[in-house]
């Protein structure tokens, strides 16, 4: 008989976001001329920039003619993508990297649930409470039960406590998903150090780093002297520049970022990340890598920036408005999330209230783990008519 992977039956009934669309439709099913609002899931609603629907079709030309159509590319991506990032968005702030270590990928989503591929089963997993189920359900599926969460409150100022035990891989997302909230460099610089201490490795979630507008809040954990020994970024065009439909995103592994076999023998995690691509992953599309390229042009950057003001705008009226109505709220300055302390300590309650009563769709914070109860999160992506109407309601 077929055997199935046990570990599966040990991850909750339904994935986090799947639950909220069960919920929503149920509702909407019964309520057919309901006017619903959502601001639950982090998807987009602005159309891509300009700059990269010109670059799609140019590439789409290409591929029409025999002369420079394209067939199987990197897997690890063009020269001419990872050029543009490294020159543009590590370069830029004192980041020194070379092409073989920037991967071209499909998501932050994949790329944080398949590097779980090159790490063995033994390790001992730390990440935020909240957080991102995708860490914790990837990491569960590869059968990894040793878990330790560290928790990111009000009460904490929304800085995670360095794990008491000794912990092999550090899952950290800053700006934070779910609370919008983010580390400096001092207090990024305490994770760092205890990786650089333990043999650690820390896996950096920046998929939000474009949203920062605060001084010395890092944009990348390099920015932290140390960090290309022990840390792995992931970056996303998703929320940028709109890519949640169109998909690319990248991830950095460093050369001197190391891994160690049983014995303490050292081995680059570069090499090895690059041969689990090579193997499972056949490259992202040659014309979603062009459309990337182009929002390094003057025109891309500048369009990509009036996307990310305005859903930054969203996220003023989001806070502002909430803040006037005499809720606690947390994120949005550098973050197109906010944190809503709920009047009830049952957020799913909650959820169902702003659903069923107001028609808004958020996301209940003990999706995200027990430290999440008592909150939900909205995000800024909606229109801007959307979410000040949605504001009116509350």
């Amino acid at each position: 008989m077929i055997q199935i992977n046990e570990n599966f039956t040990k991850l909750s009934e339904s994935y986090l976001f799947t639950e909220i669309a069960r919920r929503v439709k149920a509702y909407t099913s019964e309520n057919p001329n309901a006017d619903i609002i959502k601001m639950g899931i982090g998807d987009v609603t602005l159309p891509l920039p300009k700059a990269c629907i010109e670059a799609m079709h140019k590439a789409v030309d290409e591929m029409a003619v025999k002369e420079t159509f394209r067939g199987y590319g990197p897997e690890q991506g063009y020269e001419f993508l990872q050029e543009k990032i490294r020159d543009f968005d590590f370069a830029t702030r004192g980041v020194t990297l070379s092409n073989d270590e920037i991967f071209i990928s499909d998501g932050a989503k994949s790329d944080t649930g398949n590097i779980t591929d090159i790490l063995g089963s033994g390790n001992t997993i730390a990440v935020t409470d909240p957080v991102y189920p995708v860490y914790v359900d990837t990491n569960v599926m590869a059968g990894r039960q040793n878990i330790v969460y560290m928790p990111v409150t009000k009460e904490n100022g929304f800085v995670p406590e360095l794990p008491k035990e000794d912990v092999s891989v550090l899952y950290l997302c800053f700006p934070n998903n779910p609370t919008g909230t983010v580390l400096k460099k001092d207090e990024l610089k305490v994770f760092v150090d205890y990786a650089l201490k333990h043999k650690a490795l820390i896996l950096f979630d920046a998929a939000y780093e474009a949203f920062i507008t605060e001084d010395n809040v890092p944009h990348s954990i390099y920015e932290i002297e140390g960090a290309k020994e022990v840390a792995i970024e992931f970056r996303s065009y998703s929320k940028t520049a709109g890519f949640t439909g169109t998909r690319c995103s990248y991830t950095v592994v460093p050369k001197e970022c190391t891994g160690y076999d049983k014995n303490g023998k050292a081995f680059s995690l570069n090499h090895f990340w690059k041969r689990r691509q090579c193997t499972k992953f056949n490259g992202t599309p040659y014309i979603i890598q062009r459309a990337a390229e182009a929002i390094y042009t003057p025109e891309g950057s500048s369009q990509v920036m009036e996307i990310i003001n305005y859903y930054l705008n969203n996220a003023k009226i989001i806070r502002e408005g909430l803040t006037k109505k005499g809720f606690e709220v947390f994120g949005g300055v550098n973050s197109p999330y906010i944190w809503l302390k709920t009047p009830e300590k049952d957020s799913w309650k909650f959820f169902d209230y702003l659903l069923k009563e107001k028609n808004i769709v958020t996301t209940p914070g003990a999706g995200f783990g027990k430290s999440g109860e008592g909150y939900i999160r909205l995000t800024a992506f909606n229109t801007k008519e959307k979410t000040i109407e949605a504001m009116e309601r509350i």
